[in-house]
């Protein structure tokens, strides 16, 4: 007897699965699934999908090794889309690309379909490899870690006056400002974001004054 909730499936049996990195929220690749691969990603917690064809069940990763582990698993409102919520282990895409969706259809820009902070990684990585180009971000970079750590007390500092006593606008202008040199504090480090999320998801559940009294 099947543990599932009632499924829309199509003339085929089958429903379209996104999946989507647990902490970042890039969309990983689209695939689709039966019952029985729904079933079987719930009890392994392996992304198992229905090949159209090849005819059967597989695992994502069963070749190359490139497994994506299943957090969480949701329905859409009609229960005919479900979204893997995965922690990719490795590239997702058959060509080696970390995420299937790399070709913009306005033909703009490269790099692939990413979330705003991600996105913001990778241009400021792309501003501290520049070997030409001077902009603000390099400049904090190559002035390193007194120069950031001046900036990000100056912004924290603005950020706690504007929660005291500034409007909502100013309040997200100087978060932003946090967040961003916060970040060009990371890539100077060589952290990579993922890091930063990963344990913001692992805090998940945990009493904030059990996480205090822990470190």
């Amino acid at each position: 007897m099947s543990s599932l909730p009632p499924l829309s499936f199509d003339a085929q049996g089958l429903l379209t699965v996104v999946a989507q990195d647990h902490r970042t929220g890039e969309v990983r690749m689209v695939a689709h699934a039966n019952r029985e691969a729904l079933e079987a990603t719930l009890r392994t917690r392996r992304a198992t999908f229905f090949s159209r064809s090849r005819g059967r069940l597989w695992v994502k990763g069963e070749e190359s090794g490139n497994v994506l582990e299943v957090r969480e698993v949701w329905l859409d409102c009609d229960a005919d889309c479900a979204v893997y919520l995965v922690e990719p282990a490795g590239p997702s895409c058959h060509t080696g690309a970390e995420s299937c969706f790399f070709v913009r259809l306005d033909g703009e820009g490269g790099g692939r379909a990413l979330p705003v902070l991600a996105r913001l990684e990778r241009e400021l990585e792309a501003r501290r490899d520049a070997s030409a180009e001077r902009s603000y971000t390099k400049s904090l970079l190559e002035q390193g870690a007194p120069k950031i750590g001046a900036k990000l007390r100056e912004e924290a500092g603005e950020l706690a006056d504007a929660l005291e006593r500034e409007s909502d606008a100013r309040v997200v202008s100087e978060l932003a400002d946090v967040l961003y040199h916060a970040m060009v504090g990371l890539v100077h480090r060589g952290v990579p974001l993922a890091s930063v999320e990963a344990e913001l998801a692992r805090r998940f559940g945990v009493s904030g004054h059990e996480e205090k009294a822990s470190r």
